[in-house]
């Protein structure tokens, strides 16, 4: 028992009232299962961050340790700070921009293209201090947020069918159906009719019980391979504060710098839009409440992965998987945190859970995340033709950057062409330009 205001409180109970339980109509039970259902669900980036960052010359046991500690600090800020459940990690995309387009392209340093890192975190929390990413996010029309969110709905399907090994490339259409009779796709295929079936049922745990449940039957037909190796905390000494910011500064990576900045800044509204709208957390006026430190968040955790030796931390979508589980506040977040924590120690055991186990997820996730597209005004084309672009270009150019950045110009474009550039905020215009310039330079690259 604690004390305050001359009351006896149970320690349990203040958390509950700060974490607004009664509110979000959740509880402990719930918020802890949809933590280690975010957790195991994206636990994959242990591995495949350290496998990609490793090949610049980084020592592989320190970014293992580098990823869980950075995962780690950023889940539990966003939880504890802002108090929502969303869970941080090295991005990808941007840890295979930074080993493939920076480090090996360019022959930079991995310690100076940490510096880079480091600087692009520095920009994200001044401008988050100054107001100038809330003011982006927003500027961004709600019917896109919408949008934004089926987009991403089938950015995660889309991911899932293919670790699942549903589809395929194909060099005649892109992608095909892939082998329905491979042992990994068959596995697969009996996690996903596990869990929607669990759903159907109205089972609570029904993703954390089908990953669990689908590596059993992995394991026991010997589909699930892997090799326990011990990490420690020391080891991380290998990357942390190696960092080169004079090195970054010196090399002029301004360019880099920006990349890191645009991407991670679009990929976060992004996720934070999806999770948002699926955890309901906008508020009656269309906006996230506490925004500022959602995205000090970010920015502080892009910071500290830096100092600690990994690429841009950024806002991972899996957090959907825990939403979907029921997860409604910052404890989903912070148990997602702890249990990163207890990763660096036992990293084989979260690397034993095989891709098959996690793609089924990832579908039914991204499945469920299609019901926004009711809110999107289909026969008005001005919202109708940029929401659109939005939700399909999302998943076919793997990036929610994008596909945001189609939809932006084209709303944009549409509301001047139609007589109504007065309705479009002036930051939207700013965002437009940027928008067409990074078009630009992609071409010119």
């Amino acid at each position: 028992m604690i004390n305050i205001g001359g009351r006896g409180v149970r320690p349990l109970f203040v958390c509950e009232r700060y974490f607004e339980f009664a509110a979000l109509k959740t509880n402990w039970r719930t918020e802890i299962l949809a933590g280690c259902t975010t957790f195991v669900t994206m636990a994959y980036i242990i591995f495949v961050n350290s496998a990609i960052l490793s090949e610049t010359g980084m020592p592989l046991a320190a970014v293992v340790a580098a990823t869980c500690l950075c995962a780690a600090f950023g889940s539990i800020v966003m939880g504890a700070v802002a108090r929502y459940p969303i869970a941080l990690a090295p991005g990808m995309g941007l840890n295979a921009y930074f080993t493939y387009s920076v480090v090996k392209a360019l022959h930079i340093p991995w310690q100076t293209a940490l510096g880079a890192v480091f600087l692009s975190g520095v920009v994200f929390l001044l401008l988050t201090v100054l107001g100038v990413r809330r003011m982006i996010v927003s500027a961004i029309p709600f019917e896109l947020y919408s949008a934004v969110a089926v987009g991403i709905g089938l950015f995660i399907a889309f991911i899932g069918l293919r670790n699942a090994g549903i589809i395929v490339p194909s060099t005649a259409t892109l992608v095909t159906l892939g082998n329905l009779r491979a042992p990994e796709t068959a596995l697969a295929l009996f996690g996903l009719l596990l869990i929607s079936g669990l759903m159907a049922w109205g089972v609570r745990a029904a993703i954390l019980i089908g990953i669990l449940t689908t590596t059993l039957v992995g394991t026991a037909f010997g589909l699930v391979h892997w090799h326990f190796q011990m990490y420690s905390l020391a080891q991380i000494s290998a990357t942390a504060f190696q960092l080169d910011i004079r090195g970054a500064l010196r090399y002029g990576l301004v360019e880099i710098v920006f990349v890191f900045l645009f991407v991670d800044l679009f990929d976060n509204i992004g996720t934070l839009v999806a999770v948002g709208k699926e955890a309901r957390l906008f508020n009656e006026a269309n906006k996230i409440p506490r925004i500022n430190r959602i995205l000090f968040a970010d920015a502080t955790a892009t910071i500290a992965g830096s100092l600690a030796g990994t690429s841009t931390v950024t806002s991972y979508i899996e957090s959907a998987a825990g939403v979907a589980a029921g997860g409604r506040s910052g404890v989903t977040a912070i148990v997602t945190g702890i249990l990163f924590l207890m990763a660096l120690f036992v990293a084989p055991l979260a690397g034993a859970i095989p891709t098959a186990a996690t793609a089924p997820a990832l579908i039914v996730v991204g499945s469920l995340m299609l019901a926004h597209a009711v809110e999107i005004p289909w026969k008005n084309p001005v919202m109708a033709i940029p929401a659109f672009l939005t939700m399909i270009l999302i998943p076919l150019t793997f990036s929610i950057a994008n596909g945001l950045a189609f939809g932006f110009t084209a709303y944009t474009f549409l509301k001047v062409a139609r007589g109504q550039y007065r309705e479009v905020n002036w930051l939207v215009y700013v965002l437009t330009a940027l928008f067409i310039a990074r078009f630009l330079y992609l071409a010119g690259g």
